[in-house]
């Protein structure tokens, strides 16, 4: 990958943790400044980490994300259930003990989502997590009743002080369940091809883990329970909002910029720019003759290489099989040797046909390409079409218009060329 389109990645990599980064930094501030708030104002203590993590569930019970909602759903039960037992005072027993639950469950349920694929919250399955749920609930208040009532017994205040779930801090099962689920959620988290950012509820899962375990850590703490719990709950919240806005603004196949992205971006466009839009040379014919599946790879392969434009140009998807180029504050001149490059770099390049037995994941599939030659190579080509504006042209809508008849100049003269 070039330097350059190293550097983006860095620079995506580094603003999507940008958010979380700043909402735990909130939340010590918040923490430091607790004692000095207002009578007043006091009540945000309590009343705050319900509001955020009802609002977040809210949501993600309406953007339908399954992850997001069952994370949420598990912190506002385990806060709910800890400030109810605080009720009989925090070193009582029913206090440890739903601290313990609540240890070891949250970050069981994240692991357990993770694992599972996203389906949603409104799926004919979710029943199960229903009455998952529901089980836990029960369980933790039967733990929690030991030696109040007849039905609960007393065999759970013995077990409570085996080494694996003493707690507080965190026990060590909980440790153990916290470091499993936020690798599952740093793992799917990472970018998988150029061409695509870091998901935003990837991110906030890792995020929300490590603000509730220093919850979980610092428990002892007056108020340090309430605020990272609503700092976890927060990053799930704002990740929710991220996502939604990457969902409208982004391509789901390419991991570009949408059309959205770009009729937003022309209108912040200066008087010095230019546009490039291209098209992948008889796509049609080629998605006849080897199926949706490997048009959807050309796609994918033209994205990366587009993503790793030089001298300043962003790559949008335009529609279909077209896309365009923006070069902000540049001359056409300027941008031309490295659209040019663009264009021969999709020329040269042998894409190797997925097989029926390859992975579905990227990763494994690199992996494998290594080992073993490809059975069939195809290459493409594009036609590019380039404008900037001039005494005809001065705003960005014209300008595109002109690139656009420009592509269809390259294709009419042969394709697999650039035309002005």
């Amino acid at each position: 990958m070039p330097h350059t389109s190293l550097n983006l990645s860095v620079l995506r990599a580094f603003r999507s943790v940008l958010a979380p980064a700043a909402i735990l930094l909130a939340a010590v501030l918040a923490l430091a400044a607790g004692p000095a708030l207002p009578p007043s104002l006091s009540g945000l203590k309590t009343l705050g980490p319900y509001l955020v993590l009802l609002l977040g569930t809210g949501m993600g019970v309406w953007f339908n994300r399954g992850r997001a909602f069952i994370g949420l759903a598990s912190l506002l039960a385990a806060f709910a259930g800890y400030s109810f037992a605080l009720e009989f005072g925090a070193a009582s027993f029913a206090a440890r003990a739903v601290f313990t639950a609540a240890a070891i469950l949250v970050p069981l349920n994240f692991l357990l989502a993770l694992v599972f694929p996203e389906r949603g919250v409104s799926h004919h399955f979710n029943y199960r997590w229903l009455m998952l749920a529901v089980a836990e609930t029960l369980f933790v208040a039967w733990i929690a009743s030991a030696g109040r009532t007849s039905w609960s017994g007393t065999v759970w205040q013995d077990l409570l002080e085996h080494w694996l779930f003493r707690s507080p801090p965190t026990p060590l099962l909980g440790r153990l369940l916290f470091a499993a689920a936020f690798v599952a959620a740093a793992a799917r988290a990472r970018p998988r091809v150029p061409a695509t950012e870091t998901r935003p509820l990837d991110i906030g899962q890792a995020g929300a883990l490590l603000a509730f375990f220093i919850a979980c850590e610092w428990v002892d703490a007056p108020g340090a329970f309430g605020a990272f719990i609503t700092a976890s709950g927060a990053i799930l919240l704002v990740s929710l909002l991220q996502e939604s806005h990457r969902l409208a603004f982004r391509d789901e196949l390419t991991g570009l910029p949408s059309r959205r992205a770009l009729d937003e971006r022309l209108h912040g466009l200066g008087p010095v720019h230019a546009i490039a839009m291209l098209d992948v040379d008889h796509f049609k014919n080629f998605n006849d003759t080897h199926g949706h599946d490997i048009g959807d790879q050309v796609l994918r392969l033209v994205a990366t290489q587009l993503a790793q434009a030089a001298g300043g140009g962003t790559a949008y998807r335009y529609g279909g099989e077209e896309f365009c180029i923006l070069f902000p504050e540049i001359r056409l001149a300027d941008a031309l040797p490295h659209i040019e490059k663009i264009r021969a770099d999709i020329a040269a390049y042998q894409m190797a046909v997925r097989s029926d037995d390859r992975p579905k994941d990227p990763e494994a599939g690199t992996r494998l390409r290594h080992l073993r030659s490809p059975d069939k190579t195809l290459s493409v080509t594009v036609s590019i079409g380039v404008a900037e504006p001039d005494d005809v042209r001065s705003t960005p809508a014209e300008v595109l218009r002109a690139s656009d008849k420009a592509l269809y100049r390259a294709k009419e003269a042969g394709r697999n060329r650039v035309s002005r």
